[in-house]
């Protein structure tokens, strides 16, 4: 991942006695001295395009780029990967598009690296997922308030284990997934078995594709160990609490009202719970927006290019590709959160595999996803608003106090 820089207080002898004695020995008439003032007017042109060779901030030069050799391979693993699940699935013809190109997204930009541990939780949550929504939808659909008691229950669950940290990916996988199957289930109309087995052929795909865009694009340094943060018993169940309810609330909201077409909406407000909590939700709904907005309008515009080649799948994939480019490397010079560059990927992820066909209204579709997914956000700001305030009234569930 992208490092720090030095903070200013921090003395820094080797800049203070080898600069002068390195520009003693650039004459400013050489070749050599040439040559290095080109490379640095380069590197401060590009910004923070190209990757910097090392991998400490003093082993870089002055206005060289934060972003890393490993940032851009797992760039090109989003991007690469992402594109693929398009592809296959316009050529199989396959269902509920989204899956396809939010999965491998998902599972390349939320996770950087792939082993038995992370395809375990995956796999296993799509599996469970089967017997849940099966479970869930087949016998209490006819008894609402049954209904919503059980996917609380499911929620919480979920939330608990994003809140411990072991098994986040899950918990994650498992809110989100499980919010959209039982989203499309809701319907009458909605075939079952096709919705389930769509969602088990695209979560299969996303971990076979995961697995060979990490070996056509590896890392080209180890990557350090996330350090766990110890939480205390009322913050875990704070942050359980508020997911939980919060993700319920818009369960009902989504099985009460006829929101067929507000995916992308319940995606929002599923996303930025992520945070776990109202203060860092606050913010991700803010870069969310953001993201969202960019990605409908670099949708657009490229649409716009293509005019009446949109049905070309080749120009398609490409212009698709290079979104995903720039908007993986704003995911990743961010950090890896859900914040811009990640809204951006599955804005681009929803359009394309969703809404991309002949008789489908490619601009209408992009500007309701950004207005519908707006005040779907700040609906559920408002709801965890008053959620924080409430379960801080108790000792039990109160959070630190920022």
């Amino acid at each position: 991942m992208s490092t720090e820089g030095v903070s200013e207080a921090e003395p820094r002898p080797t800049e203070t006695a080898a600069t002068p004695a390195a520009s003693s020995e650039r004459p400013s008439g050489s070749l050599a001295g040439l040559g290095h003032g080109l490379r640095r007017l380069l590197l401060r042109s590009l910004g923070l395009v190209a990757p910097h060779r090392g991998h400490a901030p003093e082993e870089r030069e002055p206005g060289e780029s934060r972003f890393s050799a490993n940032d851009l391979r797992q760039c090109q693993r989003i991007a690469c990967g992402a594109g693929l699940g398009f592809v296959v699935s316009h050529l199989m013809g396959w269902n509920y598009g989204v899956f396809y190109t939010v999965f491998p997204m998902f599972l390349l930009g939320m996770i950087p690296a792939l082993n038995a541990h992370v395809m375990r939780q995956f796999l296993g949550n799509v599996f469970l997922n089967l017997v849940e929504v099966t479970l869930v939808v087949g016998l209490t659909q006819h008894l609402p308030v049954v209904m919503t008691g059980l996917v609380f229950l499911l929620f919480a669950i979920r939330f608990r284990l994003m809140a411990k940290g072991p098994l986040f990916l899950f918990g994650a996988n498992g809110v989100l997934t499980l919010s959209i199957l039982l989203h499309f289930a809701s319907y009458p109309s909605v075939d079952l078995l096709d919705l389930l087995a769509n969602h088990v052929t695209a979560s299969v795909l996303a971990v076979a594709i995961a697995a060979v865009m990490h070996l056509a694009f590896p890392d080209t340094a180890p990557r350090p160990r996330p350090a766990g943060a110890e939480k205390s018993a009322a913050l875990v169940r704070h942050q359980t609490l508020i997911g939980a309810c919060t993700a319920t609330l818009s369960f009902v909201v989504f099985q009460t009202l006829d929101l067929r077409d507000s995916l992308s909406a319940q995606m929002a407000t599923i996303l930025i719970l992520f945070a776990l909590g109202y203060p860092g939700a606050r913010l991700s709904a803010v870069k969310r927006a953001v993201g969202a907005l960019l990605g409908c309008n670099l949708a657009i515009l490229l649409q716009l290019m293509l005019f009446t080649q949109s049905d070309h799948l080749l120009l398609v994939l490409l212009s698709y590709w290079i979104g995903l480019m720039l908007f993986a490397r704003i995911h990743l010079l961010e950090g890896g959160g859900s914040g811009v560059g990640f809204g951006g990927l599955t804005t681009l992820g929803i359009l394309f595999g969703q809404y991309l066909g002949p008789n489908q209204d490619f601009f209408y579709d992009a500007l309701y996803r950004f207005s519908s997914m707006s005040v779907a956000m700040a609906v559920t700001l408002v709801v965890m608003a008053v959620l924080h305030r409430l379960l801080n009234a108790s000792a039990m569930t109160r959070a630190h106090e920022p």
